[in-house]
């Protein structure tokens, strides 16, 4: 496991059965090669700060990421923190903490802020009805989720984080995928009080028998309740908890 990013000279292969079926998929691809080859031998100054392309991880595989293992934890540490990114519905476009500490950009004496708003924006920027100021969006936290899952396979049980960020519990990165995939499901789901978060305060949805079963795809939801927000009809994107649900079993 690379706890660094390492440069070509210090990041060696070391193939085992697995590593050496991996080089020879490679070798079927010779221009691939030796592109890649060159690339790590002849630009350190990129290479030195991404992950190691030569380093075999879990059963042999390799991985191509602009981030490495030691970068990842740091990130992680604050994504998967529930004052910051982590709600119990998912991972917001903003962290939590911006509520009281907003971030301030000064320009000729003018003072503009971005505050943590968790539902529809407060301005008439995109139409007033879209905000990537707070909210869940299911596009992002559906790449993080397979983010998480492809550094699994490199990485292995043995690279665990705390999940939540505080609370001592550590997880692999297949479980804090798994633990993602279930707060954005449970926005769906029915709780114990027999309530859907995606409804809101939407007593029609939430009560009517004829309507309470009837789910709609909302372009985002409140980052703090779940609710959904924005247009109602976006299965282009939000449709992806039909795969999440699936990988459950949920």
């Amino acid at each position: 496991m690379v706890e660094r990013a390492l440069s070509a000279k210090t990041c060696p292969t070391a193939p085992g059965r697995t590593g050496a079926a991996l080089n020879q998929l490679i070798e079927r691809f010779p221009a691939f090669k030796r592109r890649l080859d060159w690339f790590i031998d002849r630009r350190p100054d990129v290479t030195e700060g991404v992950s190691c392309m030569r380093t075999l991880g879990a059963a042999g595989r390799r991985i191509f990421s602009v981030i490495a293992p030691a970068r990842l934890r740091r990130v992680l540490e604050t994504m998967l923190d529930e004052k910051e990114f982590l709600s119990p519905h998912g991972i917001r476009a903003l962290a939590a903490s911006h509520r009281e500490r907003p971030f301030e950009l000064r320009v000729n004496g003018d003072v503009h802020q971005v505050a943590y708003e968790p539902a529809e924006s407060s301005t008439g920027l995109f139409g007033g009805n879209s905000n990537w100021r707070g909210p869940v969006w299911f596009p992002v936290n559906f790449l993080i989720i397979e983010s998480l899952q492809k550094f699994h396979r490199y990485l292995g049980d043995g690279f665990q984080v705390e999940l939540p960020t505080g609370s001592g519990h550590l997880a692999t990165l297949e479980e804090v995928a798994a633990e993602l995939s279930r707060r954005l499901s449970h926005i769906f789901l029915l709780d114990g009080d027999g309530r859907r978060p995606a409804f809101g305060e939407v007593r029609l949805f939430q009560e009517d028998p004829h309507f309470r079963d009837l789910l709609l795809f909302h372009e985002y939801f409140h980052g703090d309740t779940g609710a959904g927000l924005g247009a109602s009809h976006q299965t282009g994107w939000t449709g992806l908890v039909a795969k999440l649900l699936q990988q459950s079993g949920e």
